[in-house]
């Protein structure tokens, strides 16, 4: 169970603070039941209400400061995605994507990292698939990285860049 002030992970809403837990005054909502009133970061006047009882494996807490600095020390030990073929490419992204787990979050920044790159000296753009599912690992990865190290956005980017370019 989480508390309030805890921070938690959840796919698709990012990055979301418990701020409250209870009960829901609502017509078709059983009164009994325990709900966490979650405010997502990217979005401070939004509210979701999520089930205290909900057994969602891809809801989590923030990874601990230690967790995020070990995670970005690993970066460089970190493996691209696996693509099968380029019909594959999309679909190997968002499930990375969507599993909400740092270490596939990275291989995919790390994936789109280096294709960029090497797309770039061919004279070559990215494609908008690539460029939405960066945007997307970035966002979701930079903002559990901001809350658990208490940096902002431009710093986490200058440290995952960094520890990308050690490779």
């Amino acid at each position: 169970m989480y508390k309030i002030g805890d921070y938690i992970v959840k796919p698709a809403k990012g990055i979301c603070k418990v701020e409250d837990i209870l009960h829901l005054d609502m017509p078709g909502v059983d009164k009994k039941r325990m709900y966490y009133l979650l405010i997502p970061t990217n979005d401070v006047g939004g509210k979701i209400y999520m089930p205290t009882d909900t057994k969602d494996a891809h809801v989590r807490k923030v990874i601990s400061e230690s967790e995020a600095q070990k995670l970005i020390d690993e970066i460089p030990l970190i493996e691209e995605l696996k693509i099968p073929n380029d019909r594959m490419r999309e679909q190997t992204y968002s499930d990375a994507v969507k599993s909400g787990d740092p270490h596939q979050l990275i291989a995919v920044i790390k994936t789109l990292y280096i294709r960029r790159k090497k797309r770039e000296q061919m004279g070559r753009k990215s494609t908008a698939v690539d460029e939405r599912y960066f945007a997307l690992a970035e966002d979701t990865l930079y903002s559990e990285l901001e809350v658990a190290l208490e940096k902002d956005h431009a710093e986490i980017y200058q440290m995952i860049c960094e520890r990308c370019e050690k490779d």
